[in-house]
């Protein structure tokens, strides 16, 4: 390629760029008057409509007793578990479901449906093997070198989530009158995993 015809494709490329900026603009959707604004924060794409946040995922040592403290302690129900065994793996779907939506479950193929359209999946992903591994452990993101923080969960009454959390021998990375962020708790998971236990209303 010349250099004749280098300057020409690179303009090009420019000029497409031009147009795909306008293009989204046009097409863009205003965040909310209320939103709160932050350097960075862009208009919404309107290509992105019917996004939802689905899932984040954690891997855990043994999913039986992942899925016991999930269910048994945090209230969650298991919605899909899809099993790769020639890869090694399973995953297992978890959402904290509303009493409507308990009464009102989908069955069969539509749960599954049902699970993949919802908000704030949790995913746990298990590597076969690691449950009989005595020295086994997942880094928590928490540790050098920092990377991921937690999940959180928000309660009707803090206190009284504190309580439940005693009475089933939780560990506690932070209880609410400790630290300097008071009305915020940590707790741990099977794995060390942090997990934010928060009451909206004391967090305005």
């Amino acid at each position: 390629m010349t250099d004749s015809e280098s300057l020409n494709s690179n303009q090009e490329a420019g000029n497409q760029a031009v147009n795909n900026q306008a293009t989204n603009h046009q097409n863009a959707i205003a965040q909310p008057a209320s939103s709160v604004k932050a350097d960075g924060v862009q208009p919404i794409s309107a290509q992105t409509t019917g996004y939802a946040f689905n899932h984040t995922m954690l891997r855990v040592k043994d999913p039986a007793k992942s899925l016991a403290f999930y269910t048994g302690v945090l209230g969650m129900t298991l919605l899909a578990v899809k099993k790769f065994p020639a890869m090694g793996f399973d995953l297992y779907f978890l959402a904290k479901l509303t009493e409507s939506e308990r009464e009102n479950l989908p069955t069969g193929a539509d749960l599954e449906i049902f699970a993949f359209r919802q908000r704030g999946i949790l995913e746990l992903t298990h590597n076969y093997g690691t449950e009989t591994q005595a020295d086994f452990s997942y880094h928590d993101g928490n540790a050098e070198p920092q990377g991921f923080g937690h999940i959180c969960f928000s309660v009707p009454n803090l206190d009284e989530a504190v309580a439940w959390f005693d009475e089933n021998n939780v560990e506690f990375k932070k209880r609410p009158d400790e630290g300097s962020m008071k009305n915020i708790v940590f707790i741990k998971d099977i794995d060390g995993y942090w997990i934010e236990i928060v009451q909206a209303d004391l967090m305005g």
